[in-house]
């Protein structure tokens, strides 16, 4: 799930600030996801198409935050290498315009660069969202492209002013409000 994730992202803007170096980038980004898909298997939901093309990581926050991932600044200088501040400082950022409220915090919504645009990553988000509809609660996330901005526009998302990684590189912090059943 992790090399999934790290495919699909590796294209984006904000990889290119994360690890400059291409050669490194998937490995490094690789690393750094399977410490989250682990943490995400004991604290998260974590759902994966059938054909494995497609994969969404949620962290439900409707209470205390959970424990951070066990060793989690050793891990990410184990596998970031020079580039741990980098990582490190976008997790800050991440903290730092995260919302307060109960919700559940999509992660990551990742698909393979050959099945992007076929409804995968779609049938994921309507997946959970029509769990989270049923229970009355909102959905977090943070856009990292104007493509999935768009995307999550689509699903009931309201876009918030973005923050910024140093280079200028956007995310655009969104917010889901539950929806109510067809019909009402």
């Amino acid at each position: 799930m992790a090399a999934l994730i790290a495919e699909a992202f590796a294209p984006l803007p904000v990889s290119d600030w994360l690890v400059p170096d291409r050669a490194a980038r998937r490995a490094v980004l690789a690393g750094n996801f399977e410490i989250m898909v682990e943490y995400a298997l004991t604290f998260g939901l974590v759902y994966v198409t059938g054909d494995r093309s497609a994969v969404a990581v949620w962290f439900p926050r409707d209470g205390e935050p959970p424990p951070p991932p066990v060793d989690y600044e050793v891990r990410v200088e184990r596998v970031c290498g020079e580039w741990t501040d980098r990582f490190l400082h976008l997790d800050d950022l991440f903290d730092a315009n995260h919302p307060h409220e109960a919700h559940h915090h999509l992660a990551f919504l990742a698909v393979a660069p050959a099945r992007q645009g076929t409804g995968s990553g779609s049938a994921l988000l309507r997946h959970h969202h029509a769990r989270l509809d049923a229970k009355g609660m909102p959905a977090y996330l943070e856009a990292s492209s104007a493509r999935s901005r768009d995307l999550y526009l689509r699903h009931g998302y309201a876009v918030g002013e973005p923050f910024r990684v140093p280079d200028g590189t956007p995310f655009w912090p969104m917010w889901r409000r539950p929806q109510p059943p067809p019909g009402r």
